[in-house]
Formats: C-alpha cells, sequence, structure tokens
C-alpha cells in the first residue's frame, strides 16, 4: 500500500506533463448549435444515406463468411467509382479458400507523394454494418466525388479495404495491411493517410479508456481524430484544416499506439509500415451503443452530422492533396 502511494503522485506528474502534448490541437472547437445545413450539404446528406442504406440495408452483412454479399459490395465500389469517372483497380489476394480484393482509385497529382483516403467495407460477423463501417465507405465515396476534376500536386487515392474486422484484425489477411506493405514494396512515398471509420453517432454519453476521461468532454457529439505518436504532425495539420472549415464539434489525440482504441481500425497498417496516418471517427465503441450488434442499421445513423463531417474533411484532403 506505501508503494502504491508512493508512486501514484509519479504518475499524477508525468500525465501532467505528457497528456498535453498529446491532445493540445490548433484551432478550436465547434461549440454552440450548429448551424442549418446548406444546400450542398443536403445534397450530401442524401447520396451518403443512399450509401449507406444500399451497403448495410440491401447487401447487409459482408465478410468472408457472407461471400456473395462481399462480392456484391465489392462490385459496387467498382461501378460507382467508374460512373464517377475513375478507372478502378484491385488488389486481390486469398484469404483462406476464397479471393478477396481491395478496390482503389486514384486521382493523378504533379508530384509523386501519395495521400490515401480509405475506409474498409466488410462489416463484423452477421451485422449490418451501417455505422461500423458503410458509413466510412460511404464518406470516402463522396470525396472521391468531391476531388475528381480537382488539379493537386500530391497523388490522391481513394482505397477500400476488405478484412479489418475480426477475426483477420491485424492479421496477414487485414486488407490494409497487405495495401501498405504493397505501397512499402513499391517504394511509394505515403504523405498521409486518412483512416474513416465509424462516423455516424453524434449524441450520447461519451466514455474514454484511461487517462483521457480527465481532459475531453463527456458528450459524444464530436469527430475525433486519432494518431500514433508518430503521426503527431499529421493530426495536428488535419484537425486544424477541418476546424478553419467545419462549424462542427472535434477533438484530437497523439498517443502511444498501445493505448486502447488508438490503433482500432486501417490506419494501424500504415504505422506498421512507418506511414503517418490518422483515423477519423466517432470514437466507435466508446460512443455508440450498437457497436458490433445487429442493431447496427442505417436508421441508427446521424446522417445529419456524418454530412457536417464528410464536407469539414474535404477541407482536409484539400490541405494535405495541395489542391487547387
Amino acid at each position: 500500500m506505501r508503494v502504491r502511494r508512493a508512486i501514484a503522485p509519479v504518475v499524477l506528474v508525468l500525465l501532467a506533463a505528457t497528456v498535453p502534448f498529446m491532445i493540445l490541437m490548433p484551432g478550436r472547437s465547434h461549440r454552440g448549435a450548429l448551424p442549418p445545413l446548406t444546400a450542398g450539404q443536403r445534397a450530401l446528406r442524401d447520396r451518403l444515406e443512399a450509401h449507406v442504406r444500399h451497403l448495410a440495408g440491401e447487401i447487409g452483412p459482408r465478410n468472408v463468411e457472407e461471400p456473395q454479399a462481399l462480392e456484391r459490395a465489392a462490385r459496387w465500389l467498382e461501378e460507382t467509382l467508374q460512373g464517377l469517372g475513375y478507372a478502378p483497380g484491385a488488389l486481390r489476394f486469398r484469404c483462406e479458400d476464397l479471393e478477396v480484393r481491395n478496390v482503389e482509385a486514384e486521382r493523378r497529382g504533379r508530384e509523386s507523394e501519395l495521400v490515401i483516403v480509405g475506409a474498409h467495407y466488410d462489416s463484423v460477423g452477421p451485422c449490418p454494418g451501417a455505422n461500423d463501417n458503410a458509413t466510412g465507405v460511404a464518406a470516402t465515396v463522396e470525396l472521391a466525388r468531391r476531388f475528381r476534376e480537382r488539379a493537386n500536386a500530391r497523388t490522391l487515392r481513394f482505397a477500400f479495404f476488405v478484412n479489418e474486422e475480426p477475426p483477420r484484425f491485424q492479421t496477414p489477411m487485414m486488407g490494409s495491411l497487405v495495401y501498405a506493405r504493397r505501397c512499402r514494396v513499391r517504394g511509394e512515398r505515403v504523405a498521409a493517410m486518412l483512416s474513416l471509420e465509424t462516423l455516424g453517432c453524434y449524441s450520447g454519453r461519451q466514455r474514454y479508456p484511461f487517462p483521457f476521461s480527465f481532459f475531453y468532454p463527456a458528450e459524444g457529439n464530436f469527430v475525433g481524430f486519432v494518431g500514433n505518436l508518430s503521426s503527431r504532425a499529421l493530426v495536428r495539420r488535419a484537425i486544424g484544416a477541418f476546424r478553419k472549415q467545419a462549424a462542427f464539434p472535434s477533438e484530437g489525440v497523439a498517443a502511444p499506439a498501445w493505448l486502447p482504441g488508438i490503433g482500432w481500425s486501417d490506419q494501424w497498417a500504415f504505422w506498421e509500415q512507418g506511414y503517418p496516418a490518422v483515423m477519423v471517427t466517432d470514437t466507435a465503441p466508446y460512443r455508440y451503443p450498437h457497436y458490433h450488434k445487429l442493431s447496427d442499421v442505417p436508421d441508427q445513423v446521424d446522417f445529419d452530422g456524418l454530412a457536417r463531417v464528410v464536407d469539414g474533411l474535404a477541407a482536409v484532403v484539400e490541405e494535405l492533396a495541395g489542391t487547387g
């Protein structure tokens, strides 16, 4: 007991010294009432909702255990990207007895560096996966629409990953890990990767792993920008760009990857290959009560909030890609 009492003040001092480094971000998070959606945001909301309802409603659970649905989702992505004027590519690989694939589309820039915006299109087990992660897929599709005719300095790539969910999470069969390893083998210079993960819940009580519960708001009304310590500069640049454009609450953190929640999506795969990457999320299980449940259906998604976030993310992509 005496040892614990002696250690406790040391722990508090260390937290006081290190937590500000992890959580202090440029700009200010929006406070107060949200402005009405603009006409453009309303149209964006309707498209996002149509995508989510197609993936989680019409297609439904999509993973290696539901191979026909997984194939339907991949084909829908390819057809949608073709309709936007892209020539989508596929990174195919074997997962057990099934051929699966990542899908990608690219807008070439003037420079060789890459900015990758990605989301996983599989869902966990028998869950419809509306918020996790049809919202991230829909957001990535709409950002591809936004930038399809824009000139940019860095090459902009939109990627859709298979096999993010358990039991293949953080295994060699994880689609984003296969993708990031290919980037490294090719010698590709990935300047930034944005992982769009579970983006459709902006209400309710917010919970955090220790020690962040002492420093963040208790209301789950914000979008989070999450990185490891090596990606701190990217986290700060991304949330700074978001806050300049979006009238929507936002919080950021750059913390050790071993802390719970920090590496819980496709950004982890890019960290493994030494690339800077950030997860953009509503914080998933720390807020969303339907996470990894059969009740994760489209009617649970806050499409107004999703539209506001995606509209703000366009400014982040523009900042990172040097679009003009």
